[in-house]
């Protein structure tokens, strides 16, 4: 079999990092999520102005089909983040 050579190069300020303070939408293993980045660190990462989307509906609306908001600021577990990106406004 063969392989191909790997190199990891590290990119400072790449990844979550670049997307704090933005609206993001957070693709969890069970759930997806939507909100302000607030904070991240190597174990969680801080959702204010969170809902938990139920429902996405198209990804080229502007909007979710159903997304609930939360009460509080939400923290999220590092281990279980699958994708993240900013897709749609949190509204």
């Amino acid at each position: 079999m063969k392989k191909l050579p790997t190199q990891v190069i590290e990119v400072d300020n790449e990844g979550l990092i670049s997307l704090l303070g933005e609206k993001v939408t957070i693709f969890c293993l069970n759930y997806i999520y939507s909100g302000t980045l607030e904070g991240v660190n190597d174990k969680v990462i801080k959702l204010n102005n969170a809902s938990i989307v139920y429902e996405t509906g198209s990804f080229t609306d502007d909007t979710f089909k159903d997304a609930q908001k939360l009460p509080n600021a939400l923290y999220l577990s590092v281990a279980t983040i699958e994708s993240f990106t900013q897709l749609k406004a949190n509204k």
